[in-house]
């Protein structure tokens, strides 16, 4: 039985840096501005570590080395979700 790989969606990367960062964003500005630096919502290069390893325990596999390093959600996203549907 493989485990269904679905997209990480900006509501979860808001959900994450709720729970790991103790951000509260909102997702709708969130996708309305995804070229928004994280440092613009307050998550820093820690937090965004933190999210890189609850996705990592998530889903069972490791991240690209330069998950923790992206600047906006979207090239979060984009490196995330591409790197789950290339492994599934």
């Amino acid at each position: 039985m493989t485990m269904q790989i679905s997209k990480l969606t900006i509501e979860e990367l808001a959900a994450l840096m709720k729970k790991g960062a103790g951000i509260t964003v909102d997702p709708a500005e969130m996708g309305g501005r995804p070229e928004a630096r994280f440092d613009e919502y307050g998550l820093d290069s820690l937090g965004l570590l933190g999210i890189v390893g609850e996705l990592e325990n998530r889903y069972g596999r490791a991240l690209p080395q330069d998950a923790d390093r992206c600047k906006t959600p979207r090239e979060f996203l984009d490196l995330v979700n591409n790197s789950l549907m290339a492994g599934a």
